[in-house]
């Protein structure tokens, strides 16, 4: 891992971006990154387009705002391609990860030109087979683990046992399907 990565994500409001950012941010730090984990707020209803972020470090981090040239782009929501630019300012050195059924030839039209790596995953698919109903985050937290390497698999899989165990202590049932929403996320991420 470089030195500093920096993370932005697209999805809307009640897809579980900002969870996801901010999961992400405690996973990282449980394996000794310094972290930082945030959300941009604007009008907040459901379905809204929603913007979080995420800086991950091997050193102290110092900068505070929000991240203009990212490394790494999630998009939870792939209508999103089509209302926001979401490569803005993306490094063609990155990535992005794209939740979406969409193929290839379209991705690449609606990413106007975007030089870099592109991914894509059906976290649709994953999350209704593994949890019965259509959770995004996790699939898309396991994908962008997978692309930008900042931890390991079982690095991930072991945290996120830890913090399902903590966040689900009153639905315990559910941990048994994020796990395995990870698990079976790890293995379909798909580059273009």
């Amino acid at each position: 891992m470089k030195n500093l990565i920096e993370i932005r994500w697209h999805g809307r409001g009640g897809q579980g971006a900002k969870t996801a950012s901010l999961l992400l941010a405690d996973a990282a730090f449980n394996t000794g990154k310094y972290i930082q984990g945030f959300p941009e707020y604007g009008p907040e209803r459901m379905g809204a387009p929603i913007t979080a972020y995420n800086r991950i470090s091997n050193k102290p981090i110092r900068i505070h705002s929000n991240i203009y040239e990212p490394d790494y782009v999630v998009v939870v929501d792939d209508t999103l391609l089509e209302s926001v630019d979401v490569t803005a300012g993306l490094k063609k050195e990155g990535a992005i990860v794209i939740n979406t059924v969409k193929d290839n030839d379209t991705i690449k039209k609606l990413l106007k030109g975007y030089e870099g790596e592109i991914y894509k995953i059906n976290a649709r698919k994953i999350s209704e087979e593994t949890l019965g109903r259509y959770f995004p985050n996790t699939p898309m937290l396991a994908a962008i683990v997978k692309v930008s390497k900042i931890m390991t698999d079982e690095e991930l899989l072991n945290d996120m046992k830890g913090s399902f165990k903590h966040k689900f202590a009153k639905k315990p049932e559910v941990i048994e399907g994020n796990m395995k929403a990870l698990e079976m996320a790890l293995g379909s991420v798909e580059k273009i």
